[in-house]
């Protein structure tokens, strides 16, 4: 199976040199080509690894900046990218997608796949194409150098959904040739409003702005950070988030479910399930506020999830607080530039299309 990864970050080069190393004939996009001219001259990427871990030299077949190039006969297509570029990425390849290829957006955040088929088909792709989403990225990965990529830790089970999810088994299907770590995720509202990240990082990060601008971030993030009163904040907003989701009909696991199942870490409350978790000891703060976890999950995960809550009648006070937050600390208005439910072409369906449109991938107005 031939695979494109677009992406040569801290994740899309370590999974790119790991698919290569497994020998699956690998092709490496990146929009600058100054990013990727090391690996370009090398042919590959080196790929260091926890123990037992994958590691060697993945021989590309192709490293490119050309999004043509790119996606000639690849089966299946990796988006690692920030999520911001989601919608930049899906412009780039509206031209060059034919049928049959699957898209998988590693992850998708919340609503990523839904963005990633509306800008496809607002740009004039007509192919038969599977988008799906990753609730979480597969690596704990960073780079090493300009052809060098080091991956810490490899998940072993990560939820995965298609746009419709009627497909589902077929994407599963594909991917297990590479990764049998993914399993069935539901559909797109779900691994999206299975989203941890959008409760934990940006309110963590704003509720420390201080301490993160005085010590650039020479702080323990999770164990300094999440105080009793920080705390109940996350509490407030994770109720929100799971209050949305259950008016879409979706039964999201709750701060503390996530904790217990993907770290075994329990407590009275989240405050100490969070000093529970072991993973979390030496985790230091963001050094700036300039920041993923504010400029790239405010707009894709929590104003998503707070969109959906005002369409559907759930009052999301806490979330709307941290966006208006986080758009006075960065001067902007991520209302504006966030993934809403208008941008996503959702805003006129009922509970009942949207489901529709989740499992079928068909809207109420086609």
């Amino acid at each position: 199976m031939r695979i494109t990864v677009i992406g040569a970050g801290h994740g899309g080069k370590a999974m790119a040199a790991h698919l290569a190393i497994m020998e699956f004939p690998t092709v490496l996009y990146n929009r600058t080509a100054d990013h990727v001219a090391a690996i370009k001259e090398l042919g590959g990427v080196y790929l260091e690894s926890f123990e037992a871990g994958p590691r060697g030299f993945g021989k590309l077949i192709k490293v490119t900046s050309i999004m043509a190039e790119a996606l000639e006969k690849a089966e299946m297509v990796m988006v690692v990218v920030p999520s911001s570029a989601h919608a930049d990425i899906a412009k780039a390849c509206a031209p060059y997608l034919t049928d049959g290829q699957i898209v998988v957006l590693h992850p998708g955040r919340t609503c990523g796949a839904i963005e990633f088929n509306k800008v496809l088909r607002d740009n004039g792709c007509t192919a038969d194409v599977i988008i799906a989403e990753a609730e979480t990225f597969i690596y704990a990965s960073r780079s090493d150098g300009p052809a060098q990529s080091r991956i810490f830790r490899i998940k072993e089970a990560v939820p995965l959904a298609a746009l419709p999810s009627k497909r589902n088994q077929l994407v599963l299907d594909y991917i297990h040739e590479v990764f049998p770590q993914f399993i069935d995720g539901g559909n797109v509202l779900q691994t999206g409003m299975n989203n941890m990240g959008a409760i934990f990082h940006p309110a963590l990060t704003i509720l420390n702005a201080g301490w993160i601008e005085t010590t650039h971030g020479d702080f323990q993030f999770y164990i300094d950070g999440v105080t009793p009163s920080v705390a109940r904040v996350l509490e407030a907003l994770d109720r929100e988030r799971v209050t949305v989701a259950a008016s879409i009909g979706i039964r999201a696991r709750t701060g503390m479910e996530w904790l217990k199942l993907s770290y075994d870490a329990v407590g009275e409350d989240l405050n100490e399930a969070i000093h529970n978790q072991p993973g979390y000891y030496g985790i230091n703060a963001p050094p700036t506020l300039n920041h993923r976890y504010l400029f790239e999950d405010v707009p894709m995960s929590l104003v998503p999830i707070a969109s959906l809550g005002q369409r559907y009648g759930v009052s999301v006070t806490g979330i709307d607080g941290i966006i208006k937050l986080a758009s006075i600390i960065h001067r902007t208005d991520y209302w504006r530039r966030g993934r809403t439910i208008e941008k996503l072409g959702i805003n006129n369906l009922s509970t009942d299309e949207l489901i529709h449109y989740v499992k079928e991938g068909v809207l109420g107005t086609e």
